[in-house]
Order: structure tokens, then sequence, then C-alpha cells
């Protein structure tokens, strides 16, 4: 089988001086090193970095003006040669539970994302919050239950883009007195087709100088593109990684993930027993449960043969399905969904079945901006 992307987008600029926006330099476009040289480029010590990168992501400033610790001399520079550009929130949904928020996003460069922060009371601690962030606009994959890419792949995100959704909800709840603990790669698009910027984000959220993110509590969640988890495990950081599963024969898979047709069941199997035995990190398994579909006693005893084959240390999250409008499937019956956690964890593998979080706001992966297209 092939292992190329889908022929589909230029890849985002690699040089640091080609990451700008109205003919100036992008400022929150660039890593901590580039943020450096950036300084270094314009006669300023490269201490400036770290100055203004805590003013972007601990303080939330986007106004160089602002940046009071900087001789009002360097900040009119800033304003000449510098930008830093943010987005215009459509659409702010919060649960009846109060346990989930929504953001839809207009982003400066065309199209929309999606963002949702969740506060896992129970599970986390109090004070935990994670936040699922979009990685694309749009999606390529067409998986057949998915409401991300109905209306297809628009662009990647860049590295600005991606990070800026968590700092906007960083910036609502630092004046309670709440941080971001979680963030995971599982909004619009699929992470690893757009693995560089991906990569550059992941790296931003966890340097100590800015939102300070710990890089294990990092998830990046993938339909299964087999080069990328290779690559990622090489990259020598212990991201979690979470795999869209969903089938565990390659006719059905094939037939609800295109790209299992790409790569099969046991490519997969033994590229997430490669990213275990190098990282060493616990993988999880998401697994959505369709009545009738894929959710028999069969095929949870074969989900456990195969992680349990493979010698992949495992998390198998089942997760109750959120109907999309247009799309035929069933949800599970609470029966079936017990009976199926319950084979799973027989075999040895620990099995959670999702809390189901924001369904009376759309929250599911693209449900809201799908709707938004919709009305347009």
């Amino acid at each position: 089988m092939t292992s190329a992307l889908p022929p589909l987008f230029k890849r985002l600029p690699r040089n640091p001086q080609e990451r700008v926006l109205n003919g100036k330099r992008n400022l929150k476009d660039l890593t901590y090193q580039e943020l450096e040289d950036f300084f270094r480029e314009i006669g300023e010590p490269k201490y400036r970095a770290r100055q203004v990168f805590a003013w972007i992501y601990s303080r939330g400033v986007e106004d160089f003006s602002e940046m009071t610790d900087l001789s009002k001399k360097l900040r009119e520079k800033l304003e000449e040669v510098a930008v830093l550009p943010s987005f215009s929130t459509r659409t702010v949904a919060e649960s009846e539970a109060g346990d989930t928020t929504k953001y839809l996003f207009d982003l400066p460069l065309g199209g929309e994302v999606e963002s949702v922060q969740m506060r896992y009371l129970d599970e986390m601690g109090p004070d935990r919050l994670a936040v699922c962030i979009s990685s694309q606009v749009g999606c390529a994959m067409g998986c057949n239950f998915c409401a991300s890419g109905v209306a297809g792949l628009k662009r990647h995100l860049s590295t600005w883009e991606i990070v800026e959704q968590v700092t906007r909800i960083q910036n609502a709840l630092r004046p309670k007195g709440e941080r971001v603990a979680n963030v995971v790669f599982m909004g619009l698009g699929e992470p690893l087709h757009n693995y560089d910027e991906v990569l550059r984000a992941a790296r931003l959220l966890n340097h100590e100088h800015g939102l300070n993110i710990g890089i294990r509590h990092l998830t990046i969640s993938t339909s299964g593109l087999v080069p990328q988890i290779q690559q990622l495990s090489e990259e020598g950081l212990p991201i979690r990684l979470a795999i869209s599963l969903h089938a565990v024969r390659d006719e059905l898979r094939s037939e609800m993930m295109p790209v299992n047709r790409r790569w099969n069941l046991e490519e997969l199997m033994r590229a997430c027993a490669g990213y275990f035995q190098t990282t060493r990190r616990r993988i999880t398994f998401e697994y959505i449960l369709l009545d009738g579909i894929n959710d028999s006693r069969d095929e949870a005893a074969e989900l456990a043969r195969l992680l349990n084959d493979h010698k992949i240390h495992s998390l198998v999250n089942l997760i109750p399905w959120n109907p999309v409008d247009g799309v035929s499937y069933r949800r599970s019956k609470p029966e079936n969904i017990r009976a199926f956690q319950a084979i799973v964890e027989q075999n040895g593998i620990k099995c959670t079945v999702r809390q189901e979080k924001g369904a009376d706001i759309d929250a599911a992966c693209g449900q809201l901006r799908l709707r938004n297209l919709r009305q347009a």
C-alpha cells in the first residue's frame, strides 16, 4: 500500500521568515527559539523573547502597547514589524449541566473551527479542565459516521491557529483562577495529516515560559496514518496517542473509514505496538458503538484479541454515537454497550464508556460547524 498522504494542499511555510500576516511577522506563529531569533534579527537581546512570550501566553495580552516591561521605543518598533493576530468568536454555547462549553471561531484567513472545553470533576479533580481543539478547517478522511468531514477539507491550520484556540479559552478562564490542564487534538481535522504544525503547536503549548501544559497532558488522536504514527514515536515526546478504531474487521473499517484502505488493521496495530514499545505510553483506542454494525460480542472479543496479540498497553474508550443529520446509523442499546465493555475487561484490558457531555449544544466533533454551514 502507498504511504503518501492525500495530495491536497501545499505545506505551510517551513521558514520562520515566511510566517507573516499582512506583511508583518506573526509572532504567535513562531516557536520560542524562532522568537529569540526574531529579536536578534531586529537588534534586540534574545531575552526579549521570554518577556513577549509570557505576555502572550501567560497573561493573554494581544497588544504590544500593554507590554509594560518593554521600552516605548521597542513597543513602537514591534508595532511596525510584527503582529499578534486573533480570532473572532461567532458562537459560544454552554451545556445545561455547565460542564461543557463549545466555541465556534472565525479565522482571519478564512474558515471556522470548533473547540470544546470540558470539565471532569469526578475523573480529573475539581481544577482539571480539558480542551478539545481542531487542526484543520474540515477534514479529508471521509469517515462516514462523522460530521467533521461532511463539507470536505478546506485547509490546514497554521501553528498559531491551533494554539490560539487554547489561548482564547485560557483567557476566558483566567479571571476565575482556572487553567487548561489537558489538551486533546481531536476536533475538526486529522491531526497527523497536518503533522508539522500540530507538533509545533504541541511544543508551544508545553513550553515552560508559556501555557506550560505538561507534555503528558497532551493527546493526539488519529484515524490511523501509519507513517506519521511511526514518525511521532521517534520525536522523543511522551505525548498520549489515541486511535480512532471503530471496527475490528478490515471490510467494515474500510467502509466506515477510507483511511483503512490505505493502511489496514494489521499495519495500524504494528505501528501502535511500535509506538508503545518506543514511548512506553499507554494508547487509547476510541470505539464508537453502532447498533447492529460493530457492537456484537464477537467483535468485542476480536478487539481484545487484536490488542493482546500485539502486546499493546491499551485503554479502550467506548463512545455512544452522536447522531449526524443524513447518516442512518443508530446508537447501540445500553445493554449491548455494557456487554461489550464486560467482554473487553474480561480479557484484561481496561475499558471505559465515555461520559456524554454537551449533547444539547452539538458538542461532538464538527456538529456545530456543520449546523452553521447548513444555515448559511
